[in-house]
């Protein structure tokens, strides 16, 4: 390892490579904070730009300083204006926004900005020391563990539900089930519920359901109500408290560490990802947070902020396990630079370490470099940033409604996706009045294909369900997922039974 590490970092320290993951680092944090673009886009756009460079190393280097770079700066659209830049981020904007509506912008940038930063860091060092020993156990998970670790992300619900709102947080879920069904199955090669319709033949698109549940909204929300936008020279002097307190600090240390560790864990599977790697950090933290702590998330907590970032990024990392070992992409993206490289005539698999140690080496080496490249652009120019929030609001709505319909249009090339995101978006703000969380619905939609196609693989495999009892690890992430719905419910029975007995002695 030590010979490798010497490789890579007489690699990636050249001219070319350092400028490279600056280029790569700059361009992907730009396109991580427009809404709808997202790294698959900018890196499928780019591989011709990378086969033109010839060097393998330099190429790859490039393309990955693009994918985490975008993973990194796709939080600052989360925050401002309650848009997503990255489906991954999509979690940052239930504790970002909040913090930017009470006049905590810069805090909150600076916060998802330091999160992003360890979230990565920790997960290049993991990525460098448990390479080779996390491909052979990502290697031990088959369809019916796959559908497993869905239903632990579907647990998640009751991390986004409020008080006495489990119920409504679970037909949210449910009807984002349904609504992933639309199109065609990946088993079964014909359309469903699609009304005819040929547009919908490959389902709804993701970036248009996000943004119609999140920025549409938000939009409607800034012409009903005007005191919801701040404007003028209040903006300008509320965004300039970047500081983080000692007590914010000590509070969001151990989350970064629990969720930079999680998720790269869960970047190392093939097909989770970055997207369900910090929906199921924001999840397992505010279930093991204090009452009181439990009642800030969805309201403005750093650890709200703090754990989905540092989860993304952490994946983001990890997904390139079983790329680069084994050849298998952990997500979209991955699959994108999968392609890419057998462009560049080189085969990831268990034999990329030893006959082509100074790619591999390189581009971890790069992560590191590339992660401390993206802190050092992203704190100064948070106070630059932020400045958006100082647009009038004439301005900002269209604003928001551009790139809104951009990113829904970009992300299908479809103009029957513009009609679903205004419907939807409809949809969305009426039910934010009847006060329905709407991001269950984006967890059922995310995780409703991978649910369903592991399931019916795994049925296929065992003939039947007994698949659940013969694969011990199997058992086990259906009892976590048991654990992760019944633990809230039980921690407020306790609290309630408490409280009462107080009032009785009372």
């Amino acid at each position: 390892m030590l010979e490798g590490l010497m490789t890579g970092l007489a690699t990636a320290f050249t001219f070319t490579n350092i400028l490279m993951v600056i280029g790569g680092c700059l361009i992907g944090t730009f396109i991580g904070m427009l809404p709808g673009l997202g790294p698959m886009s900018i890196i499928a756009i780019m591989i011709p730009v990378a086969i033109t460079i010839g060097d393998p190393s330099a190429a790859l280097i490039l393309l990955a300083g693009v994918y985490y770079g975008a993973v990194f700066g796709g939080s600052t659209s989360s925050i401002l204006i309650n848009a997503p830049g990255v489906a991954s981020t999509v979690a940052t904007s239930f504790d970002g926004y909040p913090m930017t509506r009470q006049g905590k912008a810069g805090k909150a940038l600076t916060v998802a900005a330091i999160s992003s930063f360890a979230g990565g860091t920790v997960g290049a060092v993991l990525l460098m020391v448990f390479a080779p020993a996390l491909a052979s156990v990502a290697l031990l998970f088959h369809s019916s563990e796959y559908f497993a670790l869905m239903v632990v992300g579907l647990s998640a619900i009751a991390a986004f539900a409020g008080t006495g709102q489990v119920s409504k947080a679970l037909l949210m879920t449910f009807l984002g089930l349904i609504m992933a069904t639309v199109g065609e199955g990946v088993l079964f090669n014909a359309p469903r519920f699609t009304m005819g319709i040929m547009d919908l033949q490959s389902g709804f698109g993701f970036i248009t359901l996000a943004m119609a549940m999140f920025a549409l909204p938000e939009a409607i929300y800034l012409v009903l109500d005007p005191n919801r936008s701040k404007t003028g020279d209040g903006a300008s002097n509320e965004i300039k408290d970047l500081r983080i307190t000692k007590d914010e600090a000590k509070r969001i240390t151990p989350v970064i560490g629990r969720q930079s560790i999680q998720g790269f864990f869960i970047g190392v599977l093939p097909g989770a990802g970055a997207t369900i790697a910090s929906f199921l950090g924001y999840a397992v933290e505010r279930n093991i947070a204090s009452k009181e702590e439990q009642e800030q998330f969805g309201k403005g907590s750093v650890k709200g902020i703090a754990a989905p970032e540092s989860a993304n990024n952490a994946a983001c990392t990890g997904s390139f396990v079983p790329l680069l070992t084994l050849g298998i992409p952990g997500s979209g993206t991955t699959a994108i630079l999968l392609g890419a490289l057998i462009a560049l005539n080189v085969s990831p698999g268990p034999r990329l370490m030893i006959d082509e140690p100074q790619i591999f080496w390189a581009v971890i080496i790069s992560m590191y470099l590339g992660n401390l490249v993206l802190l050092i652009l992203n704190l100064p120019l948070i106070p630059y940033i932020a400045k958006v929030l100082a647009v009038p609001r004439n301005y900002l709505i269209p604003f928001i409604l551009f790139f809104t319909l951009m990113g829904a249009y970009i992300g299908q090339n479809n103009a029957t996706e513009l009609l679903i995101l205004v419907g939807f978006g409809v949809c969305a703000t009426l039910l934010r009045f009847a006060d329905y969380p709407l991001a269950p619905l984006l967890i059922g939609f995310i995780l409703g294909p991978l649910l369903e196609n592991n399931f019916s693989r795994a049925m296929q495999l065992y003939d039947g369900i007994g698949f659940i009892w013969e694969r011990p690890m199997t058992l086990a992430l259906l009892v976590l997922a048991v654990i992760l719905v019944v633990l809230p419910s039980y921690r407020q029975r306790r609290a309630r039974n408490r409280a009462e007995g107080v009032a009785d002695g009372d």
